[in-house]
C-alpha cells in the first residue's frame, strides 16, 4: 500500500477512527489494533510475506525472554548467535542470493572456467532490510543489557510490524519505539496537526519533487550515449533531489502518521544537502541507518580507537552500500563516500560540524559556507551517479561523457529531444522555490514546522493549500518508493 494512494486515503483515517473513537481505553487493545492494521498494510503487498515478518518476530520474541533468564555468558551468546543468523539469514537469501551465485561464477571465469550459476527467482519482501535492524537492535540491546526484555507479544509484534515505517523507516531502534507501546497515550491536537503538516511535506516532497524529477533522470540515465556531457550533470543533480525528495518524503509521511496515533519516531533527514563537508552529510542523511551502523558495527570494531579508524570506516561505508542492493554500483558508491570521508578523518575534522546548523539565525550563508556547501553537493552527486546506474560500466561511461568536450554542447537539442514542454522550466521553478522552503526552515523538523504565534493564520492555510494544489496538479506518472527495492 503506497502512501500516495487511494487505498491508504481510505486506510489511514479509519485505523485513526478506530484506535481514538473505539480502543482509545484500553492500551493492550489499541497495540492489537496497530498490529492488525500493520499486517493488513504489509500484506496489501504479498500476503504471503506476512509469514516471514511473523516469524522472524517470533524468534526475536522467544530469544529476547531466553536473554532475560539466562547470565551464562556462553549460553546468552549462542541465543544472540541464533537471533543474527535467523535475520540475517532471511536478508542474504531474499536479497542477495543471486548475486553472490553470479559473483562466484564470474570469478570462476578468471581461471579460464565457465560456470553457469542457479539462479532463482526470488521476490524481494518490501522493507526487509528495515525490519530485520528493528528487531535486530531488540536482542542486540538485550543482549548488552540495556533493555529489559518484553514479555508481552503483542506490543512487541505490533513494534516489529508498525505500519507508519515498516518498509521504509526510520529503523526505529527497540529502547525508543518499544517502551511507547507500553505508555497510556493521549490524542493530541498540537502533535496530530504537527503530523498532518509533515505528511503533507512529505506527500510535496515525493509527488512533486521526486516523481517529477524521475520522468527526467529516467529518459538521461536510459539513453544516456545520446545527451551531452552537461544534460548527463543535469539527470545527476535532479537525481540527487528524486532520492531526497522519495526517500525523505517517505520518512516525513512516517513519522507524521506515527504523530496522529501518539508515537513519536526519531528524525531520519535534517536537510542533509545544506552540509559543509561529507561527515556532516552523513550525520543528516538516513540518520537512522547512519547512527545503527555506528552503534551496533562503528563502535564494536573499536571506532577510532586503536589505529583501525580508516579500516572501520571503509568498512561501515561499504557493508552500509551493500546493504542498499545486491550490486556492485552500490558497493562501489559506499567505498566511494569512504574515501571522500578519509581526509576528514585523517585531518580530524570529522566531527567539526556535530551540533551546529550552517548559518545558524541568518538569512544568507558566507561565501565560505556556501563554497563548503556546493562542494559537498557536487561530491554527493558523483556519487549518486553510481547509486543510480544499472552498472559499473555505466557508470563510469556516463561520468566520462560528463568530463569530455560533449560537456560543452548546447543542451537545448537534449530538450527537445525529451518532449516536454515547458514542464522542465516549471520543474526548475519548484526546485528553486523547494530549496528556499528548506533553507528557511533548517533549523526547524520539518519544512511545514510553523510557528502559529508568528505566523498568520490567513498566511499558513494559503501556504498548505497551494502545496495541495501543486500536488493535484504535477501528479504525473505514480512512482514505486526508491527504497522499497531495498
Amino acid at each position: 500500500m503506497l502512501f500516495n494512494s487511494i487505498e491508504f486515503l481510505i486506510f489511514l483515517p479509519l485505523v485513526f477512527l478506530i484506535y481514538w473513537f473505539v480502543f482509545n481505553k484500553n492500551i493492550k487493545i489499541q497495540n492489537f489494533w496497530i498490529l492488525i492494521a500493520s499486517y493488513v498494510f504489509y500484506g496489501w503487498w504479498d500476503y504471503r510475506f506476512l509469514s516471514l515478518i511473523f516469524f522472524s518476530s517470533l524468534v526475536d520474541f522467544i530469544i529476547g525472554l531466553q536473554l532475560g533468564k539466562r547470565e551464562n555468558k556462553s549460553h546468552r551468546k549462542w541465543l544472540l548467535f541464533i537471533s543474527l543468523c535467523v535475520n540475517i539469514g532471511f536478508l542474504g537469501f531474499f536479497k542477495y542470493y543471486n548475486f553472490f551465485a553470479e559473483s562466484f561464477a564470474d570469478a570462476f571465469t578468471l581461471f579460464g572456467n565457465s560456470m553457469d550459476p542457479a539462479r532463482l527467482n526470488i521476490i524481494l519482501p518490501v522493507g526487509i532490510s528495515f525490519y530485520t535492524f528493528q528487531t535486530m537492535s531488540y536482542t542486540i540491546d538485550v543482549y548488552r543489557k540495556k533493555l529489559a526484555p518484553v514479555s508481552e507479544p503483542i506490543a512487541f509484534f505490533a513494534y516489529v510490524s508498525f505500519f507508519p515505517q515498516l518498509v521504509a523507516g526510520p529503523i526505529e531502534r527497540a529502547t525508543n519505539l518499544l517502551p511507547q507501546f507500553f505508555k497510556k497515550r493521549e490524542f493530541s491536537y498540537t502533535k496530530a496537526s504537527d503530523g498532518l503538516r509533515q505528511m503533507l511535506w512529505g506527500l510535496f516532497k515525493k509527488i512533486v519533487i521526486a516523481d517529477n524529477c524521475a520522468i527526467y533522470v529516467n529518459d538521461i540515465f536510459n539513453d544516456y550515449q545520446s545527451f551531452s556531457g552537461f544534460t548527463l550533470l543535469l539527470g545527476g543533480v535532479l537525481f540527487a533531489f528524486q532520492i531526497y525528495g522519495d526517500f525523505s518524503g517517505y520518512s516525513d509521511i512516517a513519522i507524521g502518521a506515527s504523530r496522529l496515533f501518539g508515537f513519536d519516531l526519531k528524525r531520519n533527514f535534517a536537510f542533509p544537502y545544506f552540509s559543509r563537508d561529507i561527515a556532516e552529510f552523513w550525520r543528516r542523511w538516513h540518520i537512522s541507518l547512519s547512527t545503527w551502523f555506528r552503534d551496533y558495527l562503528y563502535i564494536p570494531l573499536g571506532g577510532s580507537k586503536g589505529g583501525h579508524a580508516i579500516r572501520n570506516i571503509f568498512i561501515i561505508f561499504i557493508v552500509s552500500g551493500f546493504w542498499h542492493g545486491a550490486n556492485w554500483t552500490f558497493i562501489f558508491w559506499g567505498a566511494l563516500n569512504a574515501v571522500f570521508y578519509l581526509p576528514l578523518l585523517l585531518t580530524k575534522k570529522n566531527r567539526k560540524h556535530t551540533t551546529d546548523t550552517v548559518a545558524a539565525g541568518k538569512y544568507l550563508p558566507s561565501l565560505k559556507e556556501a563554497f563548503q556547501m556546493g562542494t559537498t553537493f557536487l561530491l554527493t552527486v558523483f556519487a549518486w551517479i553510481f547509486f543510480r546506474a544499472d552498472s559499473l560500466a555505466m557508470a563510469f561511461d556516463y561520468i566520462s561523457i560528463i568530463f569530455s568536450l560533449k560537456f560543452f554542447v548546447l543542451p537545448i537539442q537534449d530538450f527537445w529531444s525529451m518532449n516536454t514542454g515547458n514542464h522542465l522550466i516549471y520543474l526548475f521553478f519548484l526546485l528553486i522555490g523547494f530549496i528556499i522552503v528548506e533553507w528557511l526552515q533548517r533549523e526547524k523538523s520539518h519544512g511545514l514546522e510553523l510557528n502559529p504565534l508568528r505566523t498568520p493564520k490567513a498566511v499558513r492555510w494559503s501556504f498548505y493549500y497551494a502545496i495541495i494544489i501543486f500536488c493535484f496538479i504535477m501528479n504525473g506518472v505514480q512512482q514505486e518508493f526508491i527504497y522499497f527495492q531495498f
